[in-house]
């Protein structure tokens, strides 16, 4: 893997160079100052503090879905498009292996996603500051860095699934409508007990941290933890393996 880091930074400079690439960036700044407005507006005590309003926002159930659909969004083209465009022929007769080359643009996609998630993070902490009481409540740092780490969790796994459906399908549309449809229904619950080896009812780990019965019976942090790994292993694989044997017209 010599010199990995230099096809991560190609692959973030192709990222930048697209017009589209600060809309996501400046929807995650000015969109929590509008919903700060709104939830100040009609319900002032909603949050005991700013501290209170970021930690909530930054939750799966708050704005953490927001940036997962970014997210999506963002990246899930990242390998489809090279083969539409025919661009792939010419990444791969370079002195890289094919794993390498996928690796990179995998490392690209989280990258992104953390950078996503640091601008949010800034806009509704702002947004809290604005609205919302700078001192009080019982929210403290550590509070908001996990559910930061929730968040993220969250936003790795789906983009993981709609980054293995661009190198299974080459297609941005289905990456994309497959991995919304998917992030629209994981709040489904359905009562067997099987349903809990699932992805779904695993990917909120933050109903754990807030004292919240978990989705079904016999769930518990480890479980999740364990279920998101296994899940994420098999959509890496499957990806890896077919990018590595699937000829290339």
């Amino acid at each position: 893997m010599r010199k990995f880091h230099l096809l991560v930074i190609n692959e973030w400079v192709k990222m930048v160079k697209k017009r589209s690439f600060v809309v996501p960036y400046l929807i995650l700044l000015l969109f929590p100052q509008l919903l700060g407005y709104i939830i100040h507006s009609v319900s002032p005590g909603s949050f005991a503090s700013a501290a209170g309003f970021t930690r909530e926002m930054l939750l799966p159930t708050g704005m953490g879905q927001v940036m997962t659909i970014l997210s999506i969004i963002g990246t899930a083209g990242i390998v489809a498009k090279e083969h539409s465009r025919g661009t792939i022929k010419f990444l791969l007769i370079r002195a890289r292996s094919r794993t390498a080359i996928l690796a990179s643009k995998y490392v690209t996609v989280l990258l992104y996603v953390l950078s996503l998630t640091a601008v949010a993070a800034a806009g509704i902490l702002l947004s809290g500051m604005i609205w919302f009481q700078t001192g009080g409540g019982d929210t403290g740092i550590a509070d908001i860095l996990l559910a930061l780490l929730y968040g993220c969790i969250y936003s790795f796994v789906y983009v993981t699934l709609a980054f293995m459906l661009g190198v299974l399908t080459h297609s941005t549309g289905v990456a994309i409508g497959l991995s919304m449809f998917l992030l629209t229904i994981d709040k489904m619950v359905i009562s067997r007990s099987f349903y809990k080896y699932f992805l779904f009812p695993n990917l909120d780990l933050s109903v754990y941290g807030s004292g919240q019965q978990p989705p079904m019976p016999g769930m518990t942090l480890g479980f999740s933890i364990a279920v998101l790994a296994v899940y994420m292993t098999v959509f890496l694989l499957a990806g890896f393996l077919v990018f590595r044997r699937r000829d290339v017209a």
